[in-house]
This record gives C-alpha cells, sequence and structure tokens, in this order.
C-alpha cells in the first residue's frame, strides 16, 4: 500500500480513511480476539486497569490516568501506538497530517485544488504519530494550539488576515496521532480552557481567525491526586470533557513488584554473572517500598514509586559487585548487609512528611531497612513476637530456639561484620555465633555453604529488629551485641561525655 504516490492512485487503491479513535478500536478488537495483551510488559493491571483502558478504547474515549507516581501512565499512553494502523497516507508536506482523502487545511484543499489526482502523498509510519507534552507552568496557548508568525508573513509578503500566516502549535501537529499531556494539573487554568474546544467540538481558535479544522486526535491525559491540592487542579469543565477517569495504583502484591523489579532493573550481563543475588534479597527490596507506603513518616499523597525498588536493586547489586572486585573475588552473593548500600536509593525517592524530616532520611531509610527485615524474617524463622504472646498468656511455652544464640551475646560475645569482607571471611565469622548453624539447618534442610550463611546473617538481623540482639551500623561495619550491654554502654557513654570523664575513669 505505501508504494501509492498520487491521490489518483490512493483512490483506486480503495483506501478508505478512518478516524483514529477507529484504528484504535478495530485494532484492539483483533488483539482481544486473538488473546493478544495489548500492553505487554504492564504487570498487575490484568484485572483493573488493563480492562478500563481496553473498555476506554472501545468507546472511542480520551482518557485521563490518575495516579501517584511511578505507576506506568505514560508508558501505558505510549504503548497505545502498537494499536495503530502501520502505515497512513498523508497529503505531501502538510503540516497536520492531512488525510488526502478529507483534507482540513489551506494547504492541503489548495493543493488538491490545483493538481486534483496528481497530488503528491506520503505514508506516515505509526511510530511518528505520537506527541507529548509535560505540562509545566510556562506552557502558553501558542505551544499547544498555535500562534500568528510574522516572520512567515514577512517572507511570504502576505497580511495577518491570511490563514497561511499561522504556525500550528503541537496540537494541530498532532492531527490523526496519540497526544498526551502529562501532569494535567500543572497546566494553568487558563490553558486548560483553550482545549475545551479540541475535546468537545474537535476545532481550535488561533487569534481570531475562523478556522474550523475538525482536528482528529486521540488526547490522553495523566495526573497525580498530589496536585489538586499542592500545585494546581484540573478545571471542572475539562475533566467533564474527558470521557474516561482510569485510576492506577500500585502493585498489590510482593510478586507482582517482584516481577516488575525484575524486568525494569538494568543489570548487565557481566554483574549477573559475577554477583548472585537471593531470592530472600530480593524481597526484602520490595518489601521496604511496602513498608514506605505504610509509614507514618513518609507522605501518602506523593506516593513511594516502583523506581525505588529498581533503583535499589541496581545499587545492591552494584555493592557486592565492588566488594568483590576490592577483594579480588571472581564471584561473590549480595548479602544482608549490602542493604546499607541501597539507602541512597532510598532516601532519594521519598517525600517525608513533618516527623520524618525530624527524623531524618538517613535514618527514615534505615527505618524501613529493619521493618522490612522484621516483616520478612516471621516468614522464615519463627516469630519471636508470637512467642512472648505466647508466654504472656499463660500458654505452654514453646522451646525457644534462639535461646543459644542470644545467650552466646549475653555472655559478653559480639560480632562485627564489616562491610567490605570477603565472602569466606564472613562465614567463618558467622560460625563463631553458638547455635546459628544449627537454627538454620532446622528450618532449611538442604542449603548451600553460601546459603546457609546468608541465612545465618538474616537471623543476626532478625534477631536484632526483634530487640533481642542490638545492633549498631557504624563506619565500614555493623556490629551485633547482647541488648542490655549495648543499652549500658550507651548510658555510661552518654554520662561520661556530659561529666567530661574519660573511659579509663570507670575501669
Amino acid at each position: 500500500m505505501n508504494n501509492i504516490k498520487t491521490l489518483g492512485e490512493l483512490k483506486k487503491s480503495g483506501y478508505v480513511s478512518k478516524s483514529i479513535k477507529e484504528e484504535l478500536r478495530q485494532n484492539l478488537i483483533k488483539k482481544i480476539q486473538k488473546k493478544e495483551n495489548p500492553f505487554p510488559g504492564i504487570l498487575g493491571y490484568e484485572d483493573s486497569v488493563i480492562p478500563d483502558t481496553e473498555r476506554a478504547l472501545l468507546s472511542k474515549h480520551n482518557i485521563l490516568f490518575l495516579g501517584l507516581r511511578g505507576q506506568a501512565k505514560t508508558r501505558m499512553a505510549r504503548q497505545m501506538i502498537d494499536l495503530l494502523d502501520e502505515y497512513i497516507p498523508i497529503v505531501a508536506g502538510s503540516e497536520i497530517n492531512d488525510d488526502p482523502l478529507q483534507p482540513i487545511s489551506k494547504y492541503a484543499t489548495d493543493l488538491i485544488a490545483e493538481k486534483g489526482d496528481s497530488t503528491p502523498i506520503d505514508w506516515l509510519h505509526r511510530s511518528q504519530r505520537y506527541g507529548e507534552k509535560l505540562a509545566t507552568p510556562d506552557v502558553s496557548v501558542a505551544d499547544l494550539i498555535g500562534d500568528i508568525d510574522p516572520i512567515k508573513a514577512a517572507n511570504l509578503k502576505l497580511s495577518f488576515a491570511d490563514e497561511r500566516v499561522l504556525h500550528y502549535g503541537i496540537i494541530p501537529r498532532s492531527n490523526r496521532s496519540i497526544f498526551v499531556i502529562n501532569e494535567l494539573p500543572d497546566l494553568q487554568a487558563r490553558i486548560q480552557v483553550s482545549l475545551f474546544n479540541i475535546l468537545e467540538e474537535g476545532d481550535l481558535q488561533i487569534r481570531g481567525f475562523k478556522l474550523r479544522l475538525p482536528l482528529d486526535v486521540m488526547f490522553v491525559f495523566t495526573a497525580n491526586p498530589e496536585d489538586y491540592t499542592n500545585r494546581g487542579s484540573i478545571v471542572t469543565p475539562l475533566k467533564d470533557r474527558i470521557e474516561s477517569q482510569i485510576l492506577t495504583h500500585y502493585p498489590k502484591t510482593l510478586e507482582t513488584s517482584l516481577a516488575i523489579t525484575e524486568q525494569e532493573a538494568s543489570i548487565s550481563a557481566e554483574q549477573l554473572q559475577k554477583v548472585k543475588i537471593s531470592d530472600l534479597v530480593k524481597r526484602l527490596i520490595e518489601q521496604v517500598a511496602f513498608e514506605a507506603r505504610g509509614s507514618e513518616l513518609v507522605d501518602k499523597k506523593s506516593g513511594v514509586s516502583a523506581r525505588l525498588t529498581i533503583a535499589a536493586y541496581e545499587n545492591l547489586v552494584s555493592a557486592a559487585e565492588r566488594r568483590a572486585i576490592m577483594n579480588n573475588e571472581k564471584e561473590t552473593q549480595v548479602w544482608i548487609s549490602d542493604l546499607v548500600g541501597i539507602i541512597p536509593s532510598i532516601t532519594g525517592k521519598i517525600e517525608l512528611v513533618y516527623e520524618g524530616e525530624q527524623e531524618g532520611p538517613y535514618q527514615v531509610a534505615l527505618n524501613l531497612l529493619e521493618k522490612a527485615i522484621r516483616t520478612q524474617f516471621s516468614l522464615y524463622f519463627p516469630n519471636p513476637d508470637e512467642l512472648k504472646k505466647k508466654r504472656g498468656k499463660g500458654q505452654a511455652p514453646e522451646e525457644n530456639p534462639y535461646k543459644a544464640i542470644t545467650r552466646w551475646f549475653d555472655a559478653g560475645n559480639h560480632l562485627n561484620t564489616f562491610l567490605e569482607t570477603k565472602d569466606a571471611d564472613k562465614i567463618q565469622l558467622l560460625y563463631k555465633v553458638d547455635g546459628l548453624h544449627a537454627l538454620v539447618k532446622k528450618y532449611f534442610k538442604a542449603p548451600s555453604e553460601k546459603e546457609s550463611a546468608l541465612l545465618m546473617e538474616f537471623v543476626l538481623h532478625g534477631l536484632a529488629a526483634h530487640s533481642l540482639i542490638s545492633k549498631r551500623i557504624l563506619d565500614g561495619k555493623i556490629e551485633f551485641k547482647d541488648l542490655m550491654g549495648s543499652m549500658l554502654n550507651l548510658g555510661t557513654q552518654s554520662f561520661s561525655e556530659e561529666e567530661g570523664f574519660d573511659e579509663g575513669d570507670f575501669d
């Protein structure tokens, strides 16, 4: 079909013009009939956002995706390109992609009137039929709709009353295309008003020109509910003209979140060969995001983007890779202690409320990590809190599986795990703790040596998260001690600092 070069040839071919919304509708119907997913790679929306979007497209509706940041709103819009016909004909040289069979611009109508069936046509690929604009306060009506171009008027020696002096904005240039406005509430109210006619009547007005351009545009808008209170709002008449408002959401399950992170994280083949990362550590990363979304210290209106877990995953692999390079190891695994390396990925991805600001972003990130460890720990080992509750209710006490470990620390022993320690050295350190290896073997029958060591380290972090032992993150190391001794030491240290004594005075 795209070998056709003139209007006459196009007419003889039997080509029938379709609106863009009819294109989207017909191609979506074919996808549904073939049981094909029209939005591949969009995970967690199979029973919510995707069916809503399909219904909107079948209804030929303009769409508003409403949701917090990092919920694949723009990605959904971009994937609609694949629902367009591969090529469509346009009048050659047209600025607004005029349909040769239904021209709307003065340029196209004049050209066809002059050349008739000899009018040259071009073919536009679907990849070129997408326009996108981020709404910012400096966006003007001229940017979106158009304006008079005085330079064009001077060069062509035309008066400002001549339609040919118009410079079309991005929306007319997106005729017969998908056009997306991201963060719609950030668009000034007076600019939003300029969209009324385009959405309802399909025409536009530029500087008082009596234009009737029935534009054929599929509009997709994205917005964040936070914007309704903080920066702006969607004016009610505009919202009324957008037929379908679709609510997006974050992953509802940890498994969906895991799949999204695995799909989106940029990990090189070299890193994958050098660094092994267990399912346990992956789940801890995802749990951090779930904890952040429920935290009282994090602003829920801003949301916690999936970009947090993606960046954290990449940072975690790089932390292990860096350690292996420093120790000249050919391969390594990600340890629980490596989670310290994802703190920059957390602090940059969360907005804090006042109480969170008082705590400080670094401390909030550490707290979220501890909560994630605490939540996941009970899925792998007996929950220490449940053991305490049973004793408190006078029920027959279960044997405390952590007794040997806590006793080892109560005896004055401590364990320092350095962040840059070699794998072999870390494994030796972990075997020093009484009862640690036996506990792991009791609940996990056949792990490898490194898997056992990872679980042993996880037990220490889990017990610290449940306040059975103490954990301190210092420069370059993590220190585990008994809880009471650590508290007394902190009290002594505080008293010493206040009174000006040296540690030697307490010997």
